[in-house]
């Protein structure tokens, strides 16, 4: 969640508030990103995690309205994301259908973004990183 400290949305109807963001040097002022927990990720957005598993929930109902899909990325450390080099390589997974609902499409797919979640490209604008979910482009 993307807000100015007093809780207002900075970015709301797939748009930034203009009012918070005109630039992106304001927002950055104006704007932070507010973490969740583990409990927040499981009541909020239906992933959680058991030993090696990850369980994605697809439709979560919640006090403020229903999520739909859910996305993680995977980190090296806490700073950087986990790189894949897989050209001429293997990469396998388990996948669990038996709870997906007929007619939804549950798909992996890699997308490249910088390791280090945009920060060194920022000129100082990003302040959170890989460990904080940002630099995310498809």
């Amino acid at each position: 969640w993307v807000q100015n400290g007093q809780y207002t949305n900075c970015y709301k109807d797939r748009a930034w508030v203009e009012s918070l963001c005109p630039d992106p040097e304001t927002c950055a002022k104006n704007c932070h990103i507010d973490g969740a927990t583990v409990a927040d990720y499981k009541e909020t957005y239906g992933i959680s995690t058991s030993g090696n598993e990850l369980d994605l929930g697809f439709v979560v109902e919640t006090q403020y309205g229903t999520n739909f899909g859910s996305r993680v990325y995977l980190l090296e450390n806490e700073h950087s994301y986990k790189r894949f080099h897989l050209r001429n390589r293997e990469f396998s997974v388990d996948v669990n259908m038996a709870r997906m609902p007929c007619g939804l499409n549950g798909a992996i797919y890699f997308v490249e973004m910088d390791a280090d979640g945009g920060l060194s490209r920022s000129k100082g604008l990003n302040k959170a990183g890989a460990g904080y979910g940002t630099g995310y482009c498809d």
